[in-house]
Order: structure tokens, then C-alpha cells, then sequence
């Protein structure tokens, strides 16, 4: 049998961070993930706002955002008008991309598994943890960093409670301008004009030389919409946001489309000696109010800078021990204030109510006037479509 403090499953973002940490930190730990490169997948494709302070009090912010690329500045707009004009710290990147970035800084003391884990056992010791070859692993701590993966939480007897299903849908593909090297501007958000096309907003930024969008939209899965998107994107993307191929010119959808629904669901029964749950393993965001990162950044900050150190001081790993991750103040309000975000985004986006209409209204007319008060002090000077983006912009990183 194999011994260790700390056994994180999974090695996505969550789990890769920790792992990351604990291994700076001298704290003995394996991590076991099936994938020995992290396979794409449509998850979070940037990091910015208040992400940027929460990765950063990991410590790996710097060596992480080498691999983004930075927009600098973001055009915000309706109606095909361009209400402001504004500095932006957003960095693209592709989520496969960041998550093996962040896999290079795991030090060599931390051992990486490529394989499933099968079986896990707790209790107020230590933690039986058997592989699919059938090896033993005994452990202090088992974390649970697997994201939407549910067998093993079935096993530890964890439960799923669905908040809403298919809450939003998330379309990842790449635009390019066509006739020209470049679309005018280095960044743009573009919120709806009506609610009946159930859309949150497109975002556009780049990732190296490409452009990348992510389009959020409130659907059910078997809605034709997405038919229609796949077979005519340029069309429908048109037909939804009128005015938008006045600002971008012509404009083409290259690369393939990727479509993600997400629940959001929260997992109960959790408050158990010996292992705890993090990220979209513990509960899910929606893509669409971009608060995943942050809830994978603080729950790990949490995680690996305050408790584990504290519990590893002591014998046993009970339940009263695990309790403090979950109410840990910090981290209740990061989850509160995501799952807050995510009906005010909805609300937002398709309420006909009237407050909901005054509020849309509202915050238009005030990014309107937040712009009109930028380019009063400060012109913007946008890349014109017949010249080619600045070589700086393209790859530039943190």
C-alpha cells in the first residue's frame, strides 16, 4: 500500500491548482487524473475582474497568465452602437491550454497517477483509496476535484440536488473577418436588443492570433435554434444581433462550434470525515455570470493556504475538521454571491417584467454615458479594417 497526506482526484483546473500548491507548500500528495495531457473542452476560455486577485493569492498567477493572451481594451455594445470603450485585463485562453499550463508547475515531489480511481473509503483516520489496476492508496485527506463526475460521490453516498436545469447554454467558436486581416476592434461585448431572442450577451477576445466567441444563451437543449445556428451561424448570429455586422464588417464562423448546457446543482451531504469536495465537484456556476474561476480559485485558496495546513498540525481528519472548509466566511461568500449572479444575469437577459425592462434600460443609459464621458477624456483609437492588428497585441501576455 502506497501512503500519503493528501490524495486529489481529478487534474482539471481545480485539482491541478491544488496540487500545484501543496507541492510548493512541501505537503505530501498525489494526484490522479485518467488524461496524461488535459483533453479540449469547452469550460472557461478567460480570466479577468475578480479573478485576477483570487488566482492570485495562489501564488501562480504569474506563471499561469504566460500562457493568455491579453485583450488591453473592450468595446461594449447594443443596438450596433458602441456605448464605451474601456481598458480590460481580460486573458484568453483555451481551458486545455490552462489547464496543463498550470500541470507544468506541479512540483516533482507531487505524483501524478494516469488512471481512475475505482473505490474510496473514509472515515476519521486516514482514507482507503483503490485504482482501476487494483493498487491501494492510504491517505489523510482524499480531495474530490472531478468536476461534473458523479460516481465516486454516489459511492461516498454525496448527493446531487438539481437548482436548475440547463440554466444556459454556452457556444465556443472562432470569427474571423473576411476581406480584411482584422475585425476593428481588440475586444467587444454585444448584449442583446430583445429578450425574445434569449441571449445574455457575445463575447469576442483574442487567444493568440484567433479570435474567439463565446455566445450565452438561455434554451433548452432540443430548441431548433441550435440546428439553425450550426447549419447558418453567420446568418443567425446576424438575425439575433442587428447592427453587429455594421461594427464587425463581414465576418465568417471558422473552426468547429462547440455547445455546453449547464445545470446548476449543489451537492449535499458533503460534511463527512476524511475528504472534500471543490469546484464544480462541490457545486456548479453558470458560464454565462463567469464566476466558475472564482469559485475554483477560492475554494483551493481556502483549501491549501488555511485548512489543510491546520488539520495536518493534529491527528484524525473528522467531520468537525472538514466543516471548517465549508463554512469558512470567504468561501460562503463567493458561493453565495455566484449563485446571486447567476439569476440576475438570467432575470437580466429575458424578464419582461417591467423592473427587468427598467434595469436593461437603465444600465444601458449608464454605460452609454460611462462611454460618452471615456471618449470625452480619453479617444479611443480603433484599429482600422483595412490594417492589420499590432503584432504586440497578438500572443501578448501577462
Amino acid at each position: 500500500m502506497r501512503y500519503t497526506d493528501i490524495v486529489i482526484v481529478g487534474g482539471g483546473l481545480a485539482g491541478s491548482i491544488t496540487a500545484a500548491m501543496l507541492g510548493r507548500a512541501g505537503v505530501a500528495a498525489i494526484m490522479i487524473d485518467p488524461h496524461i495531457v488535459y483533453p479540449p473542452d469547452l469550460r472557461c476560455e478567460k480570466i479577468g475582474g475578480t479573478q485576477l486577485p483570487r488566482l492570485r493569492r495562489t501564488g501562480l498567477d504569474q506563471e499561469i497568465l504566460r500562457s493568455t493572451t491579453v485583450d488591453g481594451e473592450v468595446w461594449e455594445a447594443r443596438f450596433g452602437i458602441v456605448v464605451a470603450r474601456k481598458p480590460s485585463d481580460q486573458h484568453g485562453v483555451m481551458y486545455d491550454t490552462l489547464v496543463n499550463a498550470t500541470r507544468a508547475l506541479i512540483p516533482p515531489g507531487v505524483e501524478i497517477l494516469y488512471t481512475k480511481v475505482v473505490e474510496v473509503a473514509t472515515g476519521d483516520e486516514r482514507q482507503r483509496v483503490v485504482l482501476a489496476d487494483g493498487e491501494d492508496i492510504s491517505t489523510r485527506l482524499v480531495v474530490l476535484a472531478n468536476g461534473l463526475s458523479i460516481s465516486l460521490r454516489h459511492m461516498l453516498g454525496l448527493q446531487r440536488r438539481v437548482i436548475s436545469e440547463c440554466h444556459s447554454v454556452t457556444l465556443g467558436f472562432d470569427v474571423a473577418p473576411v476581406g480584411r486581416p482584422a475585425l476593428p476592434f481588440p475586444a467587444l461585448t454585444y448584449w442583446p436588443k430583445r429578450t425574445a431572442d434569449r441571449l445574455a450577451y457575445l463575447t469576442l477576445f483574442p487567444i493568440g492570433a484567433a479570435m474567439r466567441a463565446n455566445m450565452m444563451v438561455y434554451r433548452p437543449m432540443d430548441d431548433v435554434w441550435f440546428h439553425e445556428f450550426r447549419e447558418n451561424p453567420e446568418a443567425t448570429m446576424r438575425a439575433m444581433m442587428p447592427g453587429f455586422d455594421r461594427m464587425a464588417g463581414d465576418f465568417k464562423i471558422v473552426g468547429p462550434i462547440k455547445i455546453r448546457p449547464a445545470d446548476l446543482y449543489v451537492t449535499e451531504n458533503h460534511r463527512q470525515a476524511g475528504v472534500v469536495v471543490v469546484g464544480d465537484a462541490f457545486a456548479t456556476s453558470c458560464p454565462a455570470a463567469g464566476t466558475g474561476t472564482d469559485k475554483v480559485f477560492t475554494d483551493v485558496e481556502r483549501l491549501c493556504n488555511v485548512h489543510i495546513p491546520t488539520w495536518l498540525a493534529t491527528e484524525g481528519m473528522g467531520r468537525a475538521k472538514i466543516e471548517m472548509f465549508y463554512d469558512d466566511p470567504v468561501k460562503v461568500e463567493c458561493d453565495t454571491w455566484s449563485a446571486a449572479k447567476a439569476w440576475h444575469l438570467r432575470s437580466l437577459s429575458i424578464d419582461d417584467g417591467l423592473t427587468w425592462r427598467a434595469r436593461r434600460w437603465a444600465r444601458f443609459i449608464g454605460r452609454l454615458a460611462q462611454g460618452v464621458i471615456g471618449l470625452t477624456h480619453k479617444p479611443a483609437t480603433p484599429i482600422p479594417a483595412s490594417q492589420p492588428r499590432p503584432e504586440s497585441r497578438e500572443g501578448r501576455t501577462a
